[in-house]
């Protein structure tokens, strides 16, 4: 499906913002999936789509979950805890 937004720019699917949470998590899940393949195997104009979408709709589960938990080896401090074991 194909809409244009406001800003006259195609975008892929459907506005992250109409979707349900769980919706939501089904499109990342599918999205991430997908990822790998398309970088290796996708034109320059599918990975840009894909590129686009992905951080739509990131963008859009991190507006919901602002304060979701983030877990300590995946900050900065945690990596170097690591690295100093």
């Amino acid at each position: 499906m194909i809409e244009h937004d406001e800003r006259g720019t195609t975008m892929t699917g459907v506005d992250p913002a109409w979707l349900d949470d769980q919706q939501l998590m089904k499109e990342l899940e599918t999205i991430h999936r997908t990822r790998h393949d398309t970088l290796l195997y996708g034109s320059n104009d599918a990975l840009r789509a894909h590129n686009d979408r992905m951080a739509q709709l990131e963008g859009e589960y991190l507006r919901r979950n602002p304060r979701r938990t983030v877990a300590a080896g995946r900050t900065r401090e945690g990596a170097r805890d690591r690295g100093a074991g």
